[in-house]
């Protein structure tokens, strides 16, 4: 088994920030060609990497330190009083729980970028895009999917660690907004490492001052990676 310390590490050029128009952004990620095994893959996340496909990766900005790792440690989460609600709202679903993407599921992620982030880097969806981000699964990949009767209304891509879930993407159906679905997904995700005994739930980068990006703080109590060390916030 590969070792940590054994990893390459590659390093972008400079390119444009996602999250603030006036910063340039820079990322470390690890040899493309490793498959990480599932403990080494749980042993980067501890230490703040994430995937996005088949990438394993960490900012490595040299002015900017906005990007914070997070994860929530499930046994001590208590829901607010919103985020009760989101569950009652959704007691009506099931859950179906797949091991690859299904053509199903790439309807509704165009859906999805179509009705919720037509302004974004991420438009317009295609097959090729869905499946370099999504569809590159890890063997310890999971698809769940959410259904309202016969119909999907929304998918939570996960990834099993050893010491969690690492929630990767949430994407629903944006006729069911009002449903909180993104939310829902979290919440269902803490509720299932709890099940599992894993005793955390990854959720990426914490950015204060990005809008998209500081929601993560609404999961109490939550850990951030600072100085390379985990800190809990109540």
């Amino acid at each position: 088994m590969t070792d940590s310390k054994e990893i390459k590490l590659y390093a972008t050029h400079p390119h444009p920030c996602s999250y603030f128009d006036d910063r340039e952004a820079k990322t470390i990620f690890i040899d493309p060609d490793i498959t990480p095994s599932p403990t080494l893959y749980s042993e980067l996340s501890r230490r703040g990497f994430r995937r996005s496909g088949n990438h394993i990766y960490r900012p490595d900005c040299k002015r900017c330190r906005e990007c914070i790792a997070s994860r929530v440690p499930v046994a001590l989460f208590s829901p607010t009083r919103s985020q009760r609600r989101t569950l009652k709202r959704n007691t009506d679903l099931s859950t179906k729980i797949f091991s690859a993407p299904s053509e199903e599921s790439y309807a509704l992620y165009e859906r999805y970028i179509n009705g919720r982030h037509h302004d974004g880097d991420m438009f317009p969806p295609s097959r090729e895009q869905f499946n370099s981000f999504l569809g590159q699964s890890s063997a310890t990949t999971e698809y769940v999917h959410f259904y309202l009767g016969d119909d999907l209304v929304a998918v939570a891509v996960t990834d099993v660690l050893d010491d969690g879930l690492s929630a990767i993407y949430t994407f629903y159906d944006p006729e069911f907004t009002q449903r909180g679905l993104g939310v829902y997904g979290i919440l269902w995700q803490i509720s299932e490492a709890k099940s599992r005994n894993l005793p955390y739930i990854y959720l990426g980068y914490w950015i204060r001052d990005c809008q998209k990006m500081s929601y993560k703080t609404d999961y109490r109590p939550i850990e951030l990676l600072i100085n390379s060390r985990w800190v809990r916030l109540n």
